[in-house]
């Protein structure tokens, strides 16, 4: 079977003809032969094209005459060959590694599928005749043409051509260079010059994140190798694996761009530095950790400029979010966003900022580091280096007269109970704490010794949060519940309620994983009369009583549940955040 014609296309009408050199036509005159588009609708974009000199066929889509589908599907039955639709076309690494990535990007051209005699390839504009003959050249086969949406065919190209085999290559000649002897002398001496491996290894690597939407890259010496890994959307993917030697060049130049003593490899070491790449600006925290093996790397990323999400397009339900907006209204008073490293609490804090900043407003951020850059703001970097932390910092900022205060992280008592006072005199102060739900925040406010009264009388509402993966749209599909899934299902649902669950099977925009993207699932816990006096007076079992039954149906399993139900996530999602959170479930709490 025909594995172009039956992924992501309908068969052509007619049987295709044996592989061979495109016909030469006019693509307006298929068109208004296909019946697609009129002979006047044709005249006029041929009147366009003198005057702008873009071809007819993205003149036509650019105007809205026609659509990139219908465009490839009037070519395909017109020159009786496949259409492709790429989203969800089965691709083979190898087949796709028979087009080197220069060539598929010059001619708009796609390897599809080796069917011995000849090879499938997908061509943007199937009427082009030197495309077509330099395919041929460069394959060495016969080839045979399909049709495809331009737009799908870009897409492809930065999914499918990874950067792996360049930054293996890459890492091969840094071992060459290295030999077996590595003189770090030597070695920190060349590492600026433009051409030297390990610069152009770094580069390929910050390339290939930023392309994948990887927010971790971890260099980690093994053995007998050098492992390099990517995270993206909270799972890690192997990028490649190395020979082990390269692994301290890499890590001293690493530590050389963020400012480290190169010469101290017995302890971890922090810093940050920017990279320049394709006109975005990325900011890079290093943390290096000695091992058994040599020192590990793991480097967190932030693209400068990414776009600032709305707090009503974060994915909060309309209930929560419409009560969050109201603690956000209080002149004073202390909120926090928690949740484990990762989970999207910047961002969150972020969101409620942009909403409540306003120019009669004095709002002061308190970071590290600044992750993201809002007009109107002053936004302070802490420096552990110069003894600029968040205590110092936070003390400073009440001198300078705020209406709003926020502090990245709570990190020790002397930071929770300055911005804890802050609240209490008058200021709004938004903050983040790693805890595992909103119920127990409070408890370890009290945890890290400030005093009861202090965590009752500012504290407003602590927000909670996971981020969950979602469904891939393209290859999203019914899904039967496996005997775990339906217990845990019976365990949520009202007796009697029932929905149909989706997951994603697979496909080549999702990698293979079902899922593209992530979204946060929350809870809010508002702190009132009652709440407060249990917090007051440290009574932790009526505390969780009380919040329990405020918080019931309301919770972050719930809100994956409700996703479940809109076919947005899968039941294996919501499932992990229900299980990590009993996982991370105090043992005293069930003598409560």
């Amino acid at each position: 079977m025909n594995m172009a014609a039956t992924a992501l296309g309908s068969p052509p009408e007619t049987p295709r003809p044996a592989p061979g050199r495109p016909e030469k036509l006019r693509l307006g005159d298929v068109l208004v032969q296909q019946k697609l588009i009129s002979q006047e609708q044709l005249h006029q974009t041929l009147e366009l094209q003198r005057s702008t000199g873009k071809k007819v066929g993205r003149l036509l889509i650019e105007t809205g005459i026609i659509t990139e589908e219908l465009l490839a599907n009037g070519l395909a039955r017109q020159l009786r060959i496949p259409f492709v639709n790429l989203k969800t076309f089965p691709f083979r690494a190898d087949v796709i590694k028979m087009l080197p990535e220069s060539s598929a990007r010059r001619f708009k051209a796609l390897a599809l599928e080796d069917k011995g005699d000849v090879l499938l390839v997908a061509l943007a504009d199937p009427l082009d005749l030197f495309a077509y003959d330099e395919l041929t050249r460069i394959l060495k086969r016969n080839i045979a043409i399909a049709a495809v949406p331009e737009s799908q065919l870009a897409a492809a190209f930065d999914r499918l051509y990874r950067r792996t085999e360049e930054i293996s290559g890459l890492a091969r000649a840094l071992e060459k260079d290295l030999g077996d002897a590595v003189d770090f002398g030597e070695l920190s001496a060349s590492v600026g010059i433009e051409g030297a491996p390990v610069v152009r290894l770094l580069q390929s690597l910050f390339e290939d994140a930023m392309q994948v939407g990887a927010s971790d890259v971890h260099i980690e010496p093994q053995e007998s190798s050098l492992q390099i890994r990517v995270r993206v959307d909270g799972v890690l993917q192997v990028q490649t694996q190395a020979d082990k030697r390269i692994g301290g060049a890499l890590a001293q130049r690493l530590k050389l761009m963020a400012g480290l003593d190169i010469s101290e490899k017995r302890l971890p070491q922090d810093g940050r530095f920017s990279v320049r790449l394709k006109d975005h600006t990325i900011d890079v925290r290093l943390s290096t950790l000695p091992t058994n093996y040599g020192e590990s790397a793991v480097m967190r990323l932030l693209i400068q400029g990414a776009g600032m999400r709305r707090l009503d397009s974060i994915g909060m339900p309309d209930g929560m979010l419409a009560r969050f907006r109201e603690v956000l209204g209080r002149t004073s008073g202390m909120v926090l966003v928690t949740g484990p490293t990762g989970s999207g609490k910047t961002t969150t804090l972020y969101a409620a900022l942009a909403e409540i900043n306003a120019a009669e407003l004095k709002v002061i951020t308190v970071e590290d580091p600044v992750e993201y850059r809002l007009p109107g703001l002053t936004q302070v970097q802490v420096n552990d280096k110069i003894e600029l932390t968040f205590a110092k910092v936070l003390r400073s900022c009440l001198r300078q007269d705020p209406d709003v205060i926020l502090v990245g992280e709570m990190r020790d008592t002397e930071t929770a109970e300055i911005g804890l006072r802050a609240a209490i005199t008058g200021h709004l102060v938004l903050s983040t704490l790693h805890t595992r739900d909103a119920i127990s925040t409070p408890f370890r406010l009290l945890d890290m010794g400030v005093p009861a009264f202090m965590v009752a009388t500012s504290l407003q509402g602590v927000i909670a949060q996971r981020l969950v993966r979602l469904n891939c749209r393209e290859c999203n599909a019914t899904h039967n519940p496996t005997a775990q899934e339906s217990s845990w299902l019976s365990n949520m649902l009202e007796t009697g309620e029932g929905f149909q669950a989706k997951r994603g099977m697979g496909c080549s925009v999702c990698n293979g994983t079902g899922y593209t993207g992530r979204q946060g699932v929350y809870e809010l816990l508002e702190m009132d009369a009652a709440l407060t006096q249990a917090a007051s007076h440290a009574q932790p079992a009526v505390f969780m009583r009380l919040a329990r039954e405020r918080m019931k149906g309301q919770t972050m399993a719930y809100h994956a549940l409700e996703l479940v139900r809109q076919g947005r996530t899968s039941l294996a999602e919501a499932m992990r955040i229900g299980f990590e959170l009993e996982a991370d479930s105090d043992p005293d709490e069930a003598g409560e």
